[in-house]
């Protein structure tokens, strides 16, 4: 089988809210993102993610927001590792990236 991916993907844990749920990215590219959460999605449903760059990981003094919108890909049901939620791999289509200020 041919490799479908369009990027080179990086193993980031970042926190995640799909669809106003939370969960963790488990890889991330240019062009979209693996994300471990509890939901129910289907192939080629839109999806929008909202993904938390942590100041501290970014060298920032506040956050960075990236809001997120997309169509999931893939959907790996729970269990496929042991321990693992359900996966859902997600085509951005386009984000908007927001930095907090601070309080």
């Amino acid at each position: 089988m041919p490799e479908a991916r369009s990027g080179k993907r990086f193993p980031l844990q970042l926190p995640i809210n799909v669809l106003g749920k939370p969960g963790v990215t488990r890889n991330v590219s240019g062009a979209g993102v693996y994300v471990e959460a509890e939901q129910t999605l289907t192939v080629g449903s839109a999806i929008e993610l909202d993904i938390t760059l942590p100041a501290e990981e970014i060298g920032g003094v506040t956050d960075v927001h990236v809001h997120c919108i997309g169509h999931v890909v893939r959907v790996d049901p729970p269990g496929k590792r042991e321990g693992e939620l359900g996966g859902v791999a997600c085509v951005i289509d386009h984000y908007k990236m927001v930095r907090k200020q601070p309080c």
